[in-house]
């Protein structure tokens, strides 16, 4: 067939108007997550004695949450939520703390890597978890990329010697410098910090000042507790240094504002009554998007989300269907970040969902502390699964054959450090569990808060307590928000099959083999 001349030319333009169209170009992914660091400890939330200018800037230009709950107040299952978009009483071993990931359960980077993107990830992933065969082969939030160490061949900066001798932002530089250019990047930045042990002392040598410190009422208001607070300080201080660094990178090579960052952490603050607790202060922590070609930035967001959001959230974002993950949970909040509103803007989102398992190995024959918790805007609703355990774990462990031996010095040992080999071995060592069961005579209810046995259940109202030291429970006037988030709670752990819940067997998550330190405690007494 031949071509008429006035055809051809009208081809041969419409293939010049797409040759010269712009391509759009995929978005990077950047994850930056702290380790153990609660919602209220960024100098954007207004904290006085933290400066953390890099995710201020994040928050600034971006969208700041402000109510953002953690899928565990412990790391791993935490982390597991997130990396699945699955809540971690769904991910069997791949939602515990220190045991194997069985090889069904994908991840956000396998999904990544499998539509073209080049990975990366320094510091901490998703851990600890046990890997390689016949497990999963590698960490789920990737291959590590940590080549440069402080001390070995960089210069070493660390402000204090309980910080990693990981050079994040080197080894982030060094995965931007040798990346496939072609290719649009996942990286994952997983901070140490601001996870125990913290060097005792380190914020007098930074020029930190006790009188800044504001002390959570949960906690005692003395010196002790000020100063192990400004040393929690000063690592997050350095998380957030090699963050702005790494965000300076970026900016530098183009590719900040083509960029998904997102700036969270795992769980709250090591401290009595915190992390391993699903207070406010054990698993809401800060959240900051930025990505201003489509997310409209300097607002304040109210709506309640979780970590199970996320990876549906950034699969929408990047326009990738997963293939290899098993079916989330989660919901994407993509609408939430497009608008240009502030305050609560999505009113179908009710509640969010958190709970946890084992922590470290603090109870007779490893038992766990299963609770799972129902958040909304105002209120938290805590199911303490098993009220007969001890929340911080058990108050003594069996140290001598035949006999039970609880440290004199109440967590110091011989060197005069803190150590969580005596008692409550769920709550870090640190000189703040330590001076709250000393002083426990001069604080017996703020001792009782973070050591005792609690009920069954727990209801706070965090807008009039933050601190969740008032618990609801049993005030008439809540009886209508208590029925209605217990319905709520219960109809999502069915919804998502809790074995907790639905079965068939209901002490599953105590069966699987723990990888990490073990520990020997004494029979309770419950249980004769």
């Amino acid at each position: 067939m031949k071509i008429k001349p006035l055809t051809c030319l009208l081809l041969l333009s419409s293939v010049s108007v797409v040759a010269n169209e712009p391509v759009k170009k995929q978005p990077n992914v950047f994850i930056a997550i702290s380790d153990d660091q609660s919602f209220a400890h960024t100098s954007f939330n207004g904290c006085t004695f933290i400066n953390t200018p890099a995710f201020d800037k994040v928050a600034q230009e971006g969208i700041c949450f402000t109510n953002c709950i953690a899928g565990s107040p412990g790391c791993a299952p935490s982390r597991s939520t997130l990396v699945t978009g699955r809540f971690h009483w769904q991910n069997e071993q791949a939602g515990q703390h220190a045991s194997h990931w069985p090889a069904k359960y994908a991840s956000i980077v396998d999904e990544f890597a499998a539509n073209g993107y080049d990975t990366g990830r320094t510091g901490k992933g998703v851990g600890p978890f046990k890997y390689g065969a016949p497990y999963r082969e590698f960490d789920a939030a990737g291959k590590s990329n940590d080549v440069i160490l402080y001390g070995k061949n960089s210069k070493d900066e660390r402000t204090a010697s309980g910080i990693s001798n990981k050079n994040y932002y080197e080894n982030f530089k060094s995965f931007i410098n040798n990346r496939d250019q072609q290719k649009p990047f996942f990286f994952w930045f997983g901070g140490h910090e601001p996870h125990r042990v913290f060097e005792e002392g380190s914020w007098k040598r930074m020029g930190k000042k006790l009188k800044d410190v504001v002390v959570p009422d949960f906690l005692p208001n003395t010196n002790i507790i000020k100063g192990d607070l400004l040393d929690y300080a000063v690592e997050i201080e350095w998380f957030d240094t090699h963050l702005q660094k790494m965000l300076e990178l970026m900016e530098a090579e183009g590719e900040l504002d083509n960029t998904i960052v997102i700036i969270t952490a795992d769980n709250g603050m090591a401290f009595p009554r915190a992390k391993a607790n699903c207070f406010e202060y054990g698993v809401h922590v800060p959240l900051a998007i930025r990505y201003p070609k489509e997310y409209p930035g300097n607002r304040k967001v109210d709506d309640v989300v979780s970590f199970a959001d996320i990876a549906p959230t950034i699969f929408e974002a990047c326009n990738i269907k997963p293939q290899k993950m098993l079916p989330m949970s989660g919901e994407s909040i993509a609408h939430i970040l497009a608008s240009k509103k502030e305050g609560r803007i999505d009113k179908k989102r009710d509640y969010v969902f958190s709970g946890r398992e084992r922590h470290s190995c603090s109870r007779y024959k490893n038992l766990g502390y299963p609770q799972r918790a129902i958040r909304s805007e105002q209120y938290l609703l805590i199911w303490n699964q098993r009220p007969e355990r001890w929340p911080a774990g058990a108050p003594m462990r069996l140290t001598k054959k035949g006999g039970e031996e609880c440290h004199p010095l109440y967590g110091v040992d011989e060197k005069g450090k803190h150590t969580s080999e005596w008692a409550f071995t769920d709550v870090d060592a640190a000189p703040s569990k330590s001076f709250l069961v000393e002083q426990k005579g001069k604080y017996p209810e703020l001792f009782e808060k973070s050591y005792g046995k609690r009920g069954e259940f727990e209801l706070y109202d965090i807008k009039r307590d933050p601190y969740c030291l008032n618990n609801l429970i049993d005030v008439t006037e809540y009886s209508v928000v208590l029925k209605r988030m217990k319905q709520a709670l219960m109809s999502q752990l069915k919804k998502t099959k809790d074995p907790r819940v639905v079965g068939p067997d209901k002490e599953l998550f105590d069966s699987y083999p723990r990888y990490s330190k073990m520990r020997y405690f004494p029979k309770p007494d419950w249980m004769n």
